[in-house]
């Protein structure tokens, strides 16, 4: 058979498609990556044809953060708000120009079936539409309308508030570019969210988290005909250059505490990075950071504290004492499948949803990173360090999902979705 993965954003964004993708070539299929064009050579490299998909996504990360900083931080600065979100329409109006969606539409021709990641998964959907093949998509947190995700609010109420916000995502620039992407395929103008209308189309929506940080959620979707499933977090588990040089450096002392904040640059680098320092000196704890999108040029060196580029956390994390990382899907089920107590520092809006998971299942903490201070960390990190968190988060690990497991449960899913719709 033959599919078709488009998929946007940052590395772990598209990582779940890639996932799926490996383990869909290694079962003899035709396989076909769309991803951002910075992402091309890592999908290549995993020996995937890639092809480049919607413009750069580094410059979108550095709009999210900014404009989700200031929003949660200072949401009476209108102006500056206005300013970014000016700022990510154009960006989308350059991303998704009418020849990126005619690319894709002509890649579709003749596909068994459409794999969409979740970043701009409507336009993939779309061609879907026009091409009457089945559509799947992956999602790596339960960002369909449900009364289980806004826990602070009565069922019914955190439901009716996801269902508005689809539909204010849909407003704008994006339904206009849908609307000429959609005029241009042949296709009536959408008179629904996408969300509605991919649950609409019938289309396979794998869930691509951990199903126990969200009680409740398989139960309450039951009602979709199983086209909801749970696989567990997807995950490459990349060796990188750097393993041996981190684990001998491990090996020096006692368990470092890792600092990860993933793809998107950490805004104030210096300041963040001298407070890790600072903190874990009070503490007497070394401190492993991966730097990931994050430019370390400038930041202040301290003997206790190891900075790399970035490593593979399925051989690091086991040699740790707990992680502090922004709260992404992929390196937060990483930190509890080792076992290890977990304090979320977040940036983006899925984050604290994850952070509040984590502070539910009694393995750790969480806090808006825009808000941390040196006093608000030693505390957390205080907290997480002790004894209870470390055999609670290593209960954890017991109930979590194996990569492997996963990625075939993926695979099994999709490729039993094409050949039924065949």
């Amino acid at each position: 058979m033959r599919f078709v993965l488009p998929s946007h954003g940052g590395r772990g964004d598209i990582e779940p498609t890639v996932v799926v993708g490996r383990e869909l070539q290694r079962r003899g299929h035709e396989v076909q990556v769309a991803v951002p064009p910075n992402l091309v050579d890592f999908v290549s490299g995993l020996g995937l044809p890639a092809i480049p998909y919607g413009a750069d996504s580094r410059a979108m990360a550095d709009l999210q953060r900014d404009y989700w900083t200031c929003l949660f931080r200072s949401p009476w600065r209108a102006k500056e708000l206005d300013r970014v979100g000016r700022q990510i329409g154009e960006f989308l109006s350059r991303c998704w120009p009418a020849e990126e969606n005619r690319k894709l539409a002509e890649l579709a021709e003749g596909a068994d079936l459409i794999l969409g990641g979740l970043g701009f998964e409507q336009f993939a959907a779309n061609v879907a539409e026009c091409h009457n093949i089945p559509f799947a998509t992956l999602q790596f947190y339960p960002v369909r309308a449900n009364g289980q995700l806004l826990r602070f609010m009565p069922d019914r109420v955190g439901r009716a508030a996801m269902t508005a916000y689809e539909k204010l995502s849909w407003s704008g620039v994006v339904r206009e570019i849908e609307d000429a992407q959609r005029q241009e395929l042949g296709l009536p103008k959408a008179q629904a969210p996408w969300p509605q209308r991919i649950a609409d189309y019938r289309s396979l929506e794998i869930q691509a988290y951990e199903q126990i940080y969200f009680p409740g959620l398989a139960a309450e979707w039951a009602r979709f005909d199983g086209l909801r499933p749970f696989v567990g977090t997807l995950a490459l588990e990349l060796p990188t250059e750097a393993d041996e040089e981190v684990l001998a450096w491990i090996a020096e002392g006692a368990p470092p505490i890792f600092f990860g904040f993933g793809s998107i640059p950490v805004g104030s680098a210096a300041d963040t990075f001298t407070m890790i320092g600072n903190v874990c000196a009070r503490l007497g704890q070394r401190a492993l950071v991966a730097a990931g999108g994050t430019d370390t040029s400038k930041i202040p060196h301290f003997d206790h504290v190891k900075v790399v580029g970035a490593m593979n956390y399925a051989t690091i994390f086991p040699a740790c004492r707990a992680v502090v990382h922004h709260g992404g899907s992929g390196t937060l089920a990483a930190g509890l499948r080792a076992g290890l107590p977990t304090l979320v520092l977040w940036t983006l809006p899925d984050q604290p949803f994850f952070g509040a998971a984590v502070k539910r299942l009694k393995v750790g903490a969480a806090q808006r990173l825009s808000t941390t201070t040196e006093k608000s960390l030693a505390e957390k990190l205080g907290r997480i360090l002790r004894p209870e968190y470390s055999v609670g988060a290593r209960a954890v690990a017991t109930r979590m999902s194996k990569p492997q497991g996963s990625s075939m449960a993926a695979a099994d899913l999709v490729e039993d979705f094409a050949r039924s719709h065949s």
